[in-house]
């Protein structure tokens, strides 16, 4: 098996050679690790990888030669979470019967109806298609199904494709200390660089410290600025919703871009871009900043990246009130057209798969709002974005 394991790498373009393959069973054979998977993968990526850039070849492969060869302890068999019992009333309906449901009309009309429903119901409803309830097939309320609809009172969205969401949402802040896997993201980012030597002269210039001292005869010792990445760059992440099962990689990117980037800003929206932005989740409904604030304060000559998986209901970027969380007077195609017009360098980064993206209506929209300018948030879709940046 180690031996299919090390020719299956080599047939996938991994540049493992034979005196690492030696190495890795010489620590096999002194027992470096014990009988367990997780520590053979971590003893063998740290063996046989020697370029970040290989790592998904190495974990594709390692996926498939020992497919099966785990540890599982019955012990972590958790209960069944009681949130699952509360949702049995949840309809699973067939094909035909979904096809049977249809939307309101459209934006407008629904949410005229909503205010209707709201003035007629008198009491709590479950299990019907007219009333705001849970477990039904309305428009309005939670934990059923309509193929366009307001969630209200629902802890998240399960069909995506909820045109509002009523709901008082709290959202974690992305961590940038966050280390592990962050490595790779770096080699991708360091092609967006553009150094020079300016500011204080607080570095000694050995050579020149050399060539003065020799032309002076005496010790004449020079300095000079520090040699500093002068790309400015502005972060615009995507937050909850959609995005949670997103927050490992976009803590990933984080780190690596607070690492790589001194001159970098960031802020945090959610779905898509109106009059207002914040940089604390937590206090996200009382200390926002007002959009214009951010395009007059930071000048044209920022790269400007947005991180999200662009994932909404089409009414939330073409439609004044179309936020799914306060009633946005301009439609986000405007917020994000003035941010195009301010800013020549801009891209998206998106972490849904680049082959779902033709499956959605809104990444459709975005991708033309940003000229065609997104990209996978994988590290080819990262090199490629920073290679756009850098020709911009």
């Amino acid at each position: 098996m180690f031996l299919r394991f090390f020719s299956e790498l080599r047939d996938a373009k991994v540049p493992v050679s034979l005196r690492e393959y030696l190495t890795l069973m010489e620590a096999m054979d002194s027992h470096v690790i014990g009988l367990d998977v997780d520590d053979f993968y971590y003893l063998s990526r740290s063996a046989l990888v020697k370029d970040e850039r290989n790592l998904d070849k190495f974990d594709r492969v390692f996926a498939h030669v020992f497919k099966g060869f785990e540890r599982v302890d019955e012990d972590l068999m958790a209960d069944i979470p009681s949130e699952w019992l509360k949702k049995l009333t949840e309809k699973f309906l067939t094909d035909e019967e979904k096809a049977q449901i249809e939307a309101l009309g459209g934006f407008e009309k629904l949410m005229e109806t909503l205010q209707e429903r709201l003035k007629e119901q008198k009491e709590r409803h479950e299990g019907g298609n007219k009333w705001i309830g849970t477990g039904g097939t309305s428009p309005f309320g939670a934990n059923g199904y309509n193929p366009e609809g307001v969630r209200i009172g629902q802890d998240k969205g399960r069909h995506g494709k909820a045109v509002k969401v009523w709901d008082k949402r709290e959202y974690k802040n992305l961590d940038d200390s966050v280390e592990l896997g962050t490595r790779n993201i770096k080699v991708a980012l360091r092609r967006l660089r553009k150094f020079a030597r300016e500011g204080a002269a607080d570095e000694l210039d050995l050579g020149g410290t050399i060539d003065a001292t020799s032309r002076q005869g005496y010790l004449d010792i020079v300095m000079r600025p520090e040699r500093r990445n002068k790309i400015k760059v502005l972060l615009f992440f995507d937050i909850g919703g959609s995005m949670d099962s997103h927050i490992k990689l976009c803590e990933e990117l984080f780190s690596a871009a607070r690492t790589e980037f001194k001159n970098l800003e960031f802020f945090y929206f959610h779905n898509c871009l109106y009059e207002a932005v914040w940089k604390d989740n937590r206090r996200r409904d009382v200390e926002k900043i007002p959009t214009w604030d951010v395009l007059h304060r930071f000048p044209h000559d920022y790269k400007v990246i947005f991180i999200g998986d662009a994932t909404m209901s089409p009414y939330e970027i073409t439609y004044p009130g179309g936020s799914v969380e306060h009633w946005n007077e301009e439609p986000g195609a405007i917020w994000m057209d003035r941010v195009m017009q301010i800013y020549s360098s801009c891209v998206w980064l998106n972490p849904t798969p680049e082959r779902y993206w033709d499956h959605t209506q809104s990444i459709s929209v975005i991708r033309q709002i940003m000229g065609e300018r997104m990209f996978p948030l994988t590290l080819d879709g990262l090199d490629r974005a920073m290679r756009e940046l850098v020709r911009a």
